[in-house]
């Protein structure tokens, strides 16, 4: 596996080391001892999510906070999604800087986003199995957001805005300028 962290401190692109033949391929797709040597990071996983979604959907910009503020480990098992991370912890040298990056089933990339980050994705093929691992438990309660498609943002989600389909909890997400950033 390849660990390398992007411009925004603690969040990883992993590139795992693919062995094909003509029976298919393996590899590991996480391994908790190269994981924490290999970041610094040492994080037990206790939720795994699935979801699954045509063209055009633009997922997030989601985190939770509070003892529930999640980090998580993405992956897609079938299709191509762009994945992104939005930097808001507070006081950090990046705090508002985003990080996208293609993940699909040819590329086996994962991203790692540390808790104190947004996450979204939009669906780049007809359509997307995401799997992600999660170091806290979802709780309603603890969740915020902001709408992916805010302007200060100014992310490319790589669909056309005709084409776009979001939830309606994301539609009316507040601003970036609106979100407190997230503190420990």
């Amino acid at each position: 596996m390849k660990f390398t962290e992007t411009e925004l401190k603690g969040c990883f692109l992993i590139e795992p080391l693919v062995f094909e033949d003509a029976r298919g391929y393996f590899f590991e797709s996480y391994h908790q001892e190269k994981f924490q040597q290999s970041t610094g990071i040492d994080m037990v996983f206790v939720q795994d999510n699935e979801s699954k979604s045509k063209y055009g959907v633009v997922r997030g910009l989601h985190m939770q906070r509070g003892e529930s503020a999640q980090s998580k480990l993405v992956r897609v098992l079938r299709g191509r999604i762009l994945d992104v991370a939005v930097d808001v912890r507070k006081d950090s040298p990046t705090y508002g800087q985003s990080f996208s990056v293609e993940l699909n089933e040819d590329n086996k990339k994962q991203l790692f986003i540390p808790a104190g980050f947004l996450h979204g994705f939009s669906v780049l093929s007809e359509e997307a199995v995401v799997y992600y691992k999660c170091n806290a438990f979802y709780d309603k309660d603890s969740e915020d957001g902001v709408n992916p498609l805010d302007a200060e943002l100014n992310i490319d989600w790589k669909v056309p805005a005709e084409k776009m389909i979001l939830s309606e909890k994301d539609q009316n997400a507040k601003n970036f300028d609106d979100l407190n950033p997230f503190t420990i």
